[in-house]
């Protein structure tokens, strides 16, 4: 098998030598690059425009182009989330928490310079296990069932609890209340439509892009506006961004240990179906936190380290995606559904063929996951010089700009107006969670996994009973086998949530010495305790309507909402009942024993999540700014429904520049034309979107029917 296996190799290596076959890598990589830098749009939207030109290509170079664009999404996605706050693909949700914080310290280029060399080492390190393990793993993947694909659910979940610092109980409820939205929808099992509200567009549940865009780029946005500041607000800290680069890879190699681990990590998970890019990196960046010395302190506030982790497990998915697509015909993900039928375009059959007989296909995919990351990386590097100056332009044009093209990027959701709906309503949310301290990413995470611990539950109840917890399992016809693997992920489940939360007691009972008082506190009704009581409401409410469905259908409804209710209930009896002990310094934005910005009580929510200060601005001036910037969004949904979105996107652009940017006309009209016209080629003529039926539309029926203008 060895000698096969290295003449297959050394065969792909030369058919991707050909200059064709090359020459459509490279441009795949490009396609990919500009993908993963719009908000909304993925690897997904880039393989379903790639696939119908592959029919009349040789399958190694139809692989190739695909596997150039699908494995440098993950690479450039980074550029928004580290500049602006907002993912450009789920799988850079992670990296947002310190890549935006070190730009706003004047460390874009740093942290450009580790994401990129974490990337491409987690990508080729992904394209090594492929290469060496697709035999290997054959066994190992087919001993996986729906139990053990729940349990690492459930310990994904977990993490929340570190992803939340100092305050696990408000990420177990944000991780709740993402589970809560994931069941919007038909429930699969029984048909029961639960919390549409009477709305075709929940039916099949809400996507996961306008709610990731909306809990991020609106409120990260928001303060940018707010405060009129563009993202390096630190002056003094600002360096040279080849410099930084050079400094980030240094980071990179420091930190080579955390790289490898979580380039394990990522592969693994990549290789477990269902187990997609959107949980991947914040797995791996909740074991940087628990494992890398001092995480507790730095991690969420520009640690270096946070944004290696994240960008090393992502990159190396792909690899790992790939092994149960080859070997059993499973896609480990959506896009990988997408390569699958490319194989089955060219005649190739996933299974024992491509481990045999098609080796040398499996190693063209190995070679083009290789040098797609090598390319893609050093694409980046050489641009970053280039990108990092945007964290220098004026707030008056970067947010309407970068706010247009997440209207539209959340659009893609589903492509209907809902989608628009829903990015308003959870940029509110979002918003309201970060001024109050309530961590966003358990809320994603929840959400994500959502469905498939639903799934899981329901076919390991049905096809084990409650055997499926147990370390022996009945498979039928008298098949008893050892199967420990569950028990053993639940125990680690276990310690990783009640760790933090111990540790966080005896933190502040040790800090307190004694002081804190027990007994009603009138000065803890906040607008901190409201949410909690207003939250802790909405999941009772969610019990009581959930008890008349079907016994399917309401099981994960009433299980998440009594778990929440016990976290929100012991954040509101800890709250009104328990005095704050003594005094300590924290930072401007809240973290104990870090900065110099005034003392907080010890029992004070530590957040774990991108924060910004909105300084010495009166409350006055802060509230008019708010409505200012959320009745501009509002402006930009209306106009969207009598003119259609790309109109609107023009006319929201001009406005916001010229009139809250105080920009010239001349500025405004060649930012604002510029971006209109990339978007109007790229998503009207090249994707050709259905855009949703508008007001002119509506009174004048024959725009419709001419191309260049059916966006009414």
């Amino acid at each position: 098998m060895e000698v096969d296996m290295l003449g297959s190799a050394i065969l792909a290596f030369q058919n991707m030598a050909n200059l064709e076959r090359l020459g459509f890598l490279s441009f795949g990589v490009l396609i990919g690059l500009v993908l993963g830098v719009i908000p909304g749009l993925g690897g997904l939207v880039g393989l379903s425009l790639l696939l119908p030109f592959t029919f009349n290509m040789d399958p190694y170079t139809a692989l190739a182009f695909m596997m150039g664009l699908q494995a440098v999404v993950v690479t450039s996605d980074t550029i928004p989330a580290v500049l602006f706050g907002v993912p450009g693909t789920v799988g850079s949700a992670a990296t947002i928490l310190d890549g935006y914080p070190m730009a706003r310290k004047g460390e874009a280029g740093r942290a450009f310079g580790a994401a990129f060399s974490a990337s491409v080492i987690g990508g080729l390190f992904g394209a090594l296990l492929l290469g060496i393990s697709v035999p290997v793993l054959r066994p190992i993947v087919l001993e996986i069932g729906s139990p053990e694909l729940l349990a690492i659910c459930v310990f994904g979940l977990s993490l929340v609890a570190v992803l939340s610092g100092g305050s696990p109980l408000k990420g177990l409820a944000g991780a709740c209340i993402g589970l809560m939205v994931a069941t919007a929808g038909d429930d699969p099992q029984t048909g029961t439509l639960r919390w549409t509200f009477d709305s075709l567009y929940l039916w099949d549940g809400l996507p996961v892009v306008p709610l990731a865009l909306g809990l991020f780029a609106i409120p990260e946005l928001a303060d940018m506006a707010i405060t009129k500041q563009s993202i390096n607000v630190k002056d003094e800290d600002k360096q040279d961004v080849r410099f930084g680069q050079i400094e980030g890879i240094k980071d990179t190699f420091r930190n080579w240990f955390l790289v490898l681990r979580c380039a394990s990590i990522g592969s693994a998970l990549g290789a477990v179906p269902g187990i997609g890019a959107s949980v991947i990196d914040w797995i791996a960046y909740g074991h940087a936190a628990r494992t890398e010395k001092g995480a507790a302190e730095t991690f969420g506030k520009g640690d270096v380290r946070g944004v290696i982790a994240s960008e090393a497990s992502n990159n190396a998915k792909e690899g790992g995606a790939l092994v149960p697509t080859i070997a059993f015909g499973v896609p480990g993900s959506a896009s990988m559904a997408l390569i699958l039928g490319a194989f089955l375009i060219h005649g190739l059959v996933p299974g024992p063929e491509m481990l045999t007989t098609r080796l040398d296909v499996t190693y063209t995919l190995v070679w083009s996951v290789a040098i797609a990351n090598i390319l893609g990386a050093g694409i980046c590097f050489t641009f970053a010089n280039q990108l990092a100056k945007v964290a220098l332009v004026r707030i008056g044009v970067l947010a309407p700009v970068v706010l247009a093209i997440t209207y539209i990027g959340a659009f893609q959701g589903s492509r209907q107006w809902g989608d628009i709906y829903a990015l308003l309503l959870f940029g509110i949310i979002g918003w309201i969670m970060k001024r109050l301290r309530w961590p966003r990413p358990p809320l994603i995470l929840g959400f994500v996994l959502g469905g498939l611990v639903e799934r899981y539950m329901f076919i390991s109840t049905e096809r084990y009973g409650a055997d499926w917890l147990w370390i022996w399992r009945d498979f039928g016809d008298g098949d008893v086998r050892f199967t420990p693997y569950v028990p053993i992920i639940f125990a680690v489940t276990l310690y990783g949530v009640l760790a933090p939360i111990i540790k966080g007691y005896r933190s502040r009972a040790k800090a307190n010495q004694g002081s804190s008082k027990f007994g009603f506190q009138k000065e803890a009704v906040n607008p901190d305790l409201i949410f909690a009581m207003i939250l802790f409401a909405l999941f009772a409410t969610a019990f009581g309507i959930a008890s008349t469905w079907e016994f399917g259908a309401r099981l994960i409804p009433q299980t998440v909402a009594i778990a929440a209710m016990i976290f929100i209930g012991w954040l509101i009896l800890s709250a009104l009942f328990v005095a704050p002990g003594e005094k300590v310094v924290v930072d401007n934005d809240g973290i104990p024993g870090r900065g110099e910005g005034g003392t907080a009580p010890v029992q004070s929510d530590v957040h774990f999540d991108i924060s910004a200060d909105y300084g010495d601005l009166p409350g006055p001036e802060i509230t008019k700014r708010v409505l200012n910037y959320f009745g501009w969004l509002f402006a930009f949904f209306v106009a969207a429904a009598v003119v259609g979105l790309l109109p609107a996107m023009f006319l929201f652009m001009v406005g916001y520049i010229r009139f809250e940017g105080k920009e010239s006309w001349k500025l405004t009209l060649m930012v604002s034309g510029g971006v209109w016209i990339v978007a109007y080629m790229l998503f009207h003529k090249l994707l050709v979107i259905p855009w949703p039926q508008t007001l002119v539309g509506d009174l004048f029926p024959v725009v419709r029917t001419i191309p260049w203008l059916n966006m009414f």
